[in-house]
């Protein structure tokens, strides 16, 4: 008798234990039996997700509109299935993103899943920075871009102009040398400003850029929480397969370039098809090569050099600036690399991307 009350009182306070962890935890969290019945969930989620004690022993099918994301349940009865951690980023009704791990909650004596404990963590801010972050870097590239591009070559042209000036008779032109000076010095002091912009990249600048060993996961991360709003709108399926996980690449350069491949994978994706994206690495000689293929609308053949133009837009009936695949194309330029394209109307295109890589690792290959 005195070992059974033993063992009612650990319980009681195990039970005390657990209560209070769900009481006390700032991190919204459910418990979801193996019958799809809720038994228990964190104030912040009964704050998230409007609950009430009263939901406490419903079926999660009765409380499923208080989520955004209808795959809740299949997701549930996945994991429940399989035994199998998921995670997922996933939006809510107030326009919040949160990373969704749902973790099997497994049963030691019977070896068997008796439901789901789901995790939900708020990646709202992250998603925001780095949109921030993606928008600064296009406007940054665009500008030293325009800058070095745009205005050096008018600039060349008018200094020969002078020269040309310089060269003519000075009888009847007293004033003319003076004149001819100060259009001089001012540009010259144009051209030492644009140097020193253009120039920054390679200078001690606190804004200098250093290539570092990168792991191309983490970019991948980062650029699908960025997107993740498109993913959810499209429904695109991304997939991966890394043979080379490592490149020394600065990081923001690198993600940029993975961002606007996605990116305009998402926006010209066929009307007829789910969306799907797959990222490959993989090592080409010295090259560290990223792929970047889905099963979009595609490219005619006349048309394949002219997406990198910028402002060069082939299709009006989605959003862009025309901008992303130029600076994609840039970056690749200026780190050494190149940067190849395969593609059939309404079948789909592949990007390749070929750095030089630094950090490289002969033993995989292709």
């Amino acid at each position: 008798m005195q070992n059974k009350n033993s063992k009612i009182s650990e319980l009681i306070d195990l039970n005390d234990e657990l209560e209070n962890y769900f009481r006390n935890t700032i991190i919204p969290q459910l418990f979801v039996d193996a019958n799809l019945i809720l038994r228990k969930f964190t104030p912040p989620a009964m704050k998230q997700f409007k609950l009430h004690h009263s939901d406490i022993g419903k079926s999660i099918l009765d409380v499923k509109d208080n989520f955004r994301f209808p795959s809740i349940i299949d997701n549930i009865e996945q994991v429940i299935s399989t035994g199998e951690l998921l995670e997922k980023e996933v939006q809510t009704v107030d326009m919040r993103w949160f990373q969704m791990n749902i973790l099997p909650y497994i049963v030691m004596k019977e070896n068997k899943t008796n439901g789901v404990i789901i995790t939900f963590i708020d990646i709202t801010s992250r998603i925001r920075d780095l949109k921030e972050q993606e928008k600064l870097i296009m406007e940054h590239e665009l500008l030293l871009d325009t800058i070095s591009h745009d205005i050096k070559t008018p600039l060349t042209s008018l200094g020969l102009t002078i020269e040309m000036l310089k060269k003519v008779p000075e009888k009847g032109m007293e004033k003319f040398p003076v004149l001819l000076e100060k259009i001089e010095t001012g540009l010259l002091k144009i051209k030492g400003i644009i140097i020193d912009l253009t120039d920054a990249r390679q200078s001690e600048h606190h804004f200098k850029t250093v290539a570092e060993l990168l792991d191309i996961e983490q970019i991948l991360e980062d650029v699908r929480l960025t997107l993740a709003a498109q993913i959810l709108e499209s429904n695109a399926v991304i997939s991966w397969a890394f043979k080379h996980s490592e490149v020394v690449f600065v990081r923001r350069k690198l993600r940029s370039v993975l961002y606007n491949l996605i990116n305009n994978s998402i926006k010209y994706r066929s009307t007829s098809r789910v969306p799907e994206i797959m990222i490959k690495t993989y090592m080409e000689n010295d090259d560290f090569v990223l792929s970047v293929s889905d099963n979009g609308r595609g490219i005619a053949q006349e048309n394949l050099e002219k997406i990198f133009n910028k402002y060069e837009r082939l299709s009006t009936d989605v959003e862009g600036t025309g901008v992303g695949l130029h600076l994609v194309k840039e970056i690749v330029n200026l780190s050494g690399g190149k940067i190849s394209i395969e593609s059939e109307p309404d079948k789909g295109t592949i990007f390749r991307v070929y750095l030089k890589n630094q950090n490289v690792d002969k033993s995989t290959t292709a």
